[in-house]
């Protein structure tokens, strides 16, 4: 199947009366940094995203709310901490894979989450930061406790649902040591699993799993973890998120609100969450199939940056993943089964500070392969800034019809 380009993709968008983008943050239209509180967004993206109220939201694994959230890269990039939250221009949609969503001023809901899940997960940052001081000496012995407190303290993310461990910081002390990036990789996914378990003897078994990214695809119970090689540092982050918590079940979300919105019922119930969504991609279509008749459904336009396919080990197949592969193949599948034109759009974040497969490579190494179901309408191998620009075209353009 052929692509399309920016121009062709923006005289369809335009054109389009009943329209939703569903796109990714990190990596679409904010470059990947290795340090998010570093993050930066283009003041001109925002004013688009809000003349394109009603026709967009944002899906993300990052959260919206607290000092890393993206609320914050908002703020900054519009130079008012009040100007946000006075004229409705902070990105609506959710975040948190799908548990936290958010209106364009900044009102931010969690439903479907209990207490004892929020409370557990308020304790972990500190948890995590204890439990890489006492792993990492062993594989860094040459640096310092107070150089490893450090070190450590900068690679937890104490995001609010969603708490993670970085690797990055640790790698740039290794950038050519496969082998104990591996093994800080393996370090890692040990210490994450002790989190899984503890929550278990705490009485939450069902209640959480372990986002890996980039990552080689689920074995049908959790992710697998992308070990380094020559060139390529594999996982970089492991993100401790609430179970149902996933892109695609979010999609959905979004899709139900948007018809409450623009046809006054939810088709999927006004209650409907990601927690109470089915847990695979079958079950997510026949959902659509039964409950949301053809001419309620919107075009949809799915923009990400974190697809990979990988071989598998044995070489009878391919590992595929990547946290925006599940939302765009069910939104690609949508548009087959509502007979829609659906794009999927694929940004190049390989310019960024973390490492990435890049769109230059015309085989898409590492990020698709010959029998991927998943199809990219659109790659944008220019990277975010080009995205941008294209995202400030439509917004002129369909506020202008």
């Amino acid at each position: 199947m052929g692509h399309i380009d920016l121009d062709q993709l923006l005289a369809e968008m335009v054109s389009t009366e009943d329209l939703l983008i569903v796109q990714d943050l990190d990596g679409v239209c904010i470059p990947l940094v290795k340090d998010p509180l570093t993050r930066v967004l283009d003041p001109a993206y925002v004013w688009a995203a809000k003349r394109l109220e009603g026709s967009f939201s944002v899906l993300t694994n990052g959260e919206h709310g607290g000092h890393r959230g993206v609320n914050c890269v908002v703020e900054r990039a519009l130079g008012d901490p009040q100007l946000p939250a006075k004229q409705g221009l902070y990105l609506p949609g959710l975040a948190a894979g799908g548990v936290q969503l958010q209106n364009c001023y900044g009102e931010i809901s969690h439903p479907g989450i209990t207490d004892a899940e929020i409370a557990f997960l308020a304790a972990l940052p500190s948890r995590m930061q204890t439990l890489l001081e006492q792993r990492l000496p062993a594989l860094l012995p040459q640096l310092t406790s107070d150089e490893i407190q450090i070190l450590a303290k900068k690679s937890v993310l104490d995001t609010e649902l969603s708490p993670t461990i970085l690797l990055n910081g640790l790698f740039s002390l290794t950038p050519d040591d496969v082998g104990i990036q591996q093994s800080l990789q393996i370090m890692l996914q040990e210490l994450m699993n002790e989190l899984i378990n503890s929550a278990i003897s705490a009485g939450l078994p069902n209640s959480f799993f372990l986002h890996i990214a980039p990552n080689m695809g689920c074995d049908g119970q959790r992710e697998r973890l992308k070990p380094a090689a020559p060139g390529d540092v594999g996982t970089t982050d492991i993100q401790f998120m609430l179970k149902g918590a996933v892109k695609e079940a979010g999609l959905l979300v979004l899709i139900n609100k948007h018809i409450a919105k623009h046809k006054g019922t939810a088709p999927l119930g006004k209650d409907f969450d990601v927690r109470s969504a089915p847990k695979t991609h079958q079950g997510l279509l026949d959902l659509c199939r039964k409950h949301i008749p053809v001419d309620q459904m919107p075009l949809l336009m799915g923009v990400g940056d974190t697809v990979t396919s990988n071989p598998s080990p044995d070489g009878t197949g391919w590992l595929r993943g990547g946290s925006d592969r599940g939302f765009l193949t069910l939104l690609q599948d949508l548009g087959a089964t509502y007979n829609r034109t659906n794009r999927v759009v694929l940004v190049d974040s390989s310019g960024g500070e973390v490492y990435r497969p890049s769109l230059l490579d015309e085989r898409l190494q590492g990020i698709s392969d010959p029998e991927d179901p998943l199809h990219f309408d659109v790659l944008v191998p220019s990277g975010p800034s080009t995205y941008v620009a294209w995202f400030r075209s439509l917004a002129e353009r369909r506020s202008a019809r």
